[in-house]
């Protein structure tokens, strides 16, 4: 068993030592051998060329596995054309288009904005709104840090009567009354802003610079004011604006109320709100003051509602049709025509119904005469004349306490 196991173990040593030999033999000596006797063949057949040599140099083999196998043969990778993008040049910024103006007719109604720096910003967006309108045209005539306080610096009251006097306008816009809260000269004295004196010396200005419109028979539409970010600026024009909407009221002015318009849901104020497109966007400008482009914008869409009623296209309309016309209340008292004004206040009285309106019993019937019982006339100015405070005083109730001290 021993001589077996030698013969194996040399056996198996002889294997190796001639596989290391074939491998170094394989490297070497077949190599050189291989690119002699091939480069001796094709020189016996006259066929040598510098070039063959290094062709043959190239494709020798360069391990055993290429002597036995053959040369690998690699594959040709085809190359990518790599196609150059040219970049196109970035586009150069332009203004936009000018909007296209439509020409204005010469028989063109004239809308006059007249009022402080809020006047002005309001004619621009009319002019943005009525565009389009060649039958309407809006004029600015907006004053900056003017009111009807300080008519030393500029006089509205003269300034209205030089306007109706040269017929430069048809309808007029008026908003104003965020410079007003100053001290207010009342016969020679010095009233502070909001004190009972100031107030009726602030509404007789009203009163009179009103009038010339209704002289003039010209309508006007009077926008109060809105929110302001300060609490006690806002609050004072609360009382300014509710001085002039009073004043609109019994001068015959068409009164537009923005407050609640321009405020939160808490009727504070609030720089953002809904656009005429339903946008949440910037309604104010910083100083909590002055409307935004957007604002003013919204503004011009609620101004059109109510110069509808006068503006016809073109025409300027002053007929006003009768509310209680086909009512039961068609034998009401009609003041004079007091403006637009009057005309919600009826509409928010309603047809007025007497309490003893019943149906006739049949002995009435049978017992009736030709004779047409008198119809008792109701006096409208019992219903103007209503104590503040109850649901028909309409906002011009009297004071009870001030009645009775004058009949005693």
């Amino acid at each position: 068993m021993a001589n077996v196991r030698d013969i194996v173990f040399l056996m198996k040593k002889n294997i190796i030592s001639t596989l290391f030999l074939l491998l170094f033999m394989g490297v070497f000596w077949p190599i050189n051998s291989y690119a002699q006797t091939t480069e001796n063949r094709i020189e016996s057949r006259g066929e040598y060329k510098a070039e063959t040599r290094i062709e043959l140099a190239q494709n020798k083999p360069t391990n055993i596995f290429e002597l036995l196998f053959g040369p690998q043969k690699t594959k040709e990778v085809p190359s990518r054309k790599v196609q150059k993008t040219t970049r196109k040049p970035a586009p150069r910024a332009s203004l936009p288009p000018p909007t296209p103006e439509v020409e204005k007719s010469p028989t063109a109604t004239r809308l006059i904005v007249i009022g402080d720096s809020l006047a002005i910003d309001l004619a621009k967006a009319l002019k943005r709104f009525y565009a389009k309108d060649p039958n309407l045209t809006i004029i600015g005539q907006g004053v900056g840090s003017s009111g009807f306080v300080r008519d030393d610096f500029f006089d509205w009251g003269n300034a209205l009567k030089q306007a109706i006097k040269a017929d430069s306008f048809d309808i007029a816009v008026v908003i104003m009354g965020i410079n007003d809260k100053q001290n207010l000269m009342v016969n020679g004295a010095s009233e502070k802003p909001l004190t009972d004196a100031w107030k009726k010396a602030y509404s007789d200005r009203l009163d009179s610079f009103l009038g010339q419109f209704r002289a003039a028979n010209k309508p006007v539409v009077w926008v109060g004011l809105p929110p302001m970010a300060s609490p006690r600026f806002s609050n004072s024009m609360i009382q300014i604006s509710s001085l002039q909407q009073r004043a609109a009221f019994s001068g015959g002015a068409e009164f537009i109320d923005i407050y609640k318009r321009f405020a939160d849901e808490n009727d504070r104020y609030t720089s953002m709100g809904p656009s005429i497109s339903g946008q949440n966007v910037l309604m104010r400008k910083s100083d909590g003051i002055h409307f935004s482009s957007a604002g003013s914008d919204k503004l011009a869409f609620y101004i059109n509602q109510s110069v509808k009623h006068f503006y016809r296209g073109g025409t300027i309309s002053l007929a006003i049709s009768d509310p209680l016309l086909g009512t039961d209340s068609l034998h009401l008292e009609r003041p004079p025509f007091q403006g637009l004004s009057q005309i919600r206040m009826l509409e928010v009285a309603g047809a007025v119904m007497p309490i003893s309106n019943f149906k006739p019993r049949a002995n009435e019937m049978i017992n009736a005469t030709n004779e047409e019982p008198m119809l008792q006339v109701l006096n409208l100015q019992k219903l103007v004349s209503a104590p503040v405070g109850r649901a028909d005083s309409f906002g011009v109730g009297i004071d009870l306490n001030v009645e009775l001290q004058k009949n005693n």
